[in-house]
């Protein structure tokens, strides 16, 4: 098992394996100066190390480059999830993703791939969230949302019932969400509004 990233973000990740018990071999980090975090060594990336992982997940926050990364790497993905998340039996999640603690993701959920569920999310019922989507630690996703690929939802934000978010929109962070989101919004403010470029 390996990280990609070796920054504050995986401290995150390492330390949800960890308390999974699953074992961390070591992390990969395009920076040279890098050499190793906490006690795991920390080695740059190349095909030859494909047949040594046996599973891997992407420690970057940034949803642009996580799903670069993950198109160019022929590895296993698996999940990572915090013992003290609480997910329904009945909710989904897809190989990738990571979800902290202290988030709850109700029942009939469908979570993609190589998502972020940050700290103390809160992801209500029959919810839709696409690929490499980071919600942030406090938001309030409400029942029957739809969270197109790669947004990125800002800590503290709250969406009311059956909204439409598009894709690669940023949500600002304590955003009150009351209508649909186009994809490439930016939206802030309470009630939420689009922001305006000078």
């Amino acid at each position: 098992m390996y990280l990609y990233g070796a920054s504050g973000h995986a401290k995150v990740i390492l330390e949800i394996l960890e308390e999974q018990g699953t074992k961390v071999a070591g992390l990969f980090d395009d920076n040279p100066a890098v050499h190793s975090l906490w006690e795991y060594p920390v080695n740059r990336y190349t095909s030859d190390w494909n047949s040594k992982i046996t599973g891997m997940l992407i420690a970057l926050g940034n949803n642009h480059i996580r799903r670069k990364i993950a198109e160019q790497l022929d590895v296993p993905f698996v999940k990572g999830i915090h013992p003290k998340a609480i997910l329904s039996g009945r909710a989904k999640v897809g190989n990738g993703t990571v979800v902290m603690g202290g988030v709850t993701i109700n029942a009939d959920t469908v979570i993609g791939r190589h998502c972020i569920i940050n700290t103390n999310a809160s992801v209500d019922h029959d919810c839709m969230i696409e690929d490499y989507v980071h919600i942030s630690p406090n938001v309030a996703l409400c029942g029957g949302i739809s969270v197109g690929e790669g947004t990125h939802i800002g800590a503290g934000a709250v969406i009311k019932p059956g909204i439409l978010v598009g894709k690669w929109a940023t949500i600002g962070a304590g955003t009150v969400v009351i209508r649909n989101v186009p994809d490439h919004a930016v939206i802030v403010g309470n009630p939420g509004s689009t922001m305006t470029r000078k």
